[in-house]
């Protein structure tokens, strides 16, 4: 059953994931990548939630790993660090770090919060 449930949230994470990314990465004309950070972001503040919650087990394997697993991205956020390395815009990838780490542990943290304060 548990298999189930993550992958039905993970049959929503990802579509979500892929037209958000691409919405936001539209809005910009620069080489950063707005969608990638956009999504994670989102998904850290997310699984803040869920973890501050007194949530169920089948609640958690939905939304947490199957949603939230699906809508995040680690590999396309160190691919398209890589590039940026690969293209020598050398201060967008460190940028692409820096803002990715702080803002995602910053959206848990705030979610946390949020969870705590309900």
């Amino acid at each position: 059953m548990t298999v189930l449930l993550v992958a039905a949230g993970a049959a929503v994470g990802a579509p979500l994931r892929y037209l958000l990314d691409r919405a936001v990465q539209r809005r910009h004309e620069s080489g950063f990548p707005w969608g990638t950070l956009t999504v994670n972001v989102l998904g850290c503040l997310v699984l803040g939630v869920l973890v501050g919650l007194p949530v169920a087990a089948p609640l958690s394997s939905l939304l947490g790993v199957g949603f939230c697993g699906a809508l995040t991205t680690y590999s396309t956020f160190a691919y398209e660090t890589l590039r940026l390395l690969q293209n020598r815009t050398y201060l967008l990838a460190v940028l692409n770090v820096v803002v990715s780490l702080l803002a995602g542990l910053g959206a848990a943290f705030l979610g946390t919060t949020v969870a705590a304060a309900l």
